[in-house]
């Protein structure tokens, strides 16, 4: 069984989705060790194609390495179907991204999110009634799965709020890349220690 996928999107693929794939591997890593490589397939795409094969945002970039990441095999992609197919969470910046997920694959609505909305709802899964973590990758899948259905499950359908957004931090200063930073790993993290346990 392949290991449990997230795809992060954003625009361009240079500042928020790279943010949120190098620090959801951070948070992975602080509990699984080198083996959360194994247990979890973290990636992130733009909706635009205009930064392909870019390097990550000197301030995004900046971000993820004080945090403890690493940024030096990072390239920009354009979202594609297959990136989406190939995804067990898909987790957008914002609610207009969503939707060109949606319109891409509208069969990915029921594991795609807002990122904010996302965190938003975790805490309302019940994660003792999930299979039961362990550090093997058959095991965070069959998690990974149950949770992103229990996810939707509490959504019922009800679209992204317009605050479940990451503002774009593109040109800003440091102080507003740290605040969307800070903004993913408030969901980031307790996403990772939802999979792995922790």
């Amino acid at each position: 069984m392949p290991p449990f996928s997230v795809l992060h999107v954003c625009m361009g693929n240079i500042c928020r989705s790279p943010m949120a794939e190098r620090l959801l591997v951070v948070a992975a890593r602080e509990l699984a060790g080198d083996k959360a490589d194994e247990l979890l397939l973290v990636h992130s795409t733009g909706t635009g194609g205009w930064h392909a094969g870019d390097r990550m945002d000197p301030s995004a970039a900046r971000q993820v390495l004080s945090r403890g990441g690493d940024v030096e095999d990072f390239r920009a992609r354009q979202l594609a179907a297959e990136h989406i197919e190939a995804s067990d969470l898909i987790l957008t910046a914002t609610g207009e991204q969503y939707e060109f997920v949606l319109g891409l694959a509208v069969d990915a609505a029921d594991r795609t999110f807002v990122l904010g909305e996302f965190g938003r709802l975790l805490p309302a899964v019940d994660l003792s009634a999930l299979p039961p973590a362990a550090p093997d990758a058959d095991a965070v899948y069959a998690r990974g799965v149950a949770l992103v259905s229990a996810a939707a499950r509490i959504r019922r359908g009800r679209p992204p709020l317009p605050g479940d957004d990451l503002d774009d931090p593109w040109g800003r200063g440091h102080d507003y890349f740290g605040r969307v930073a800070d903004e993913i790993e408030a969901t980031v993290r307790p996403l990772a220690a939802a999979l792995l346990g922790g």
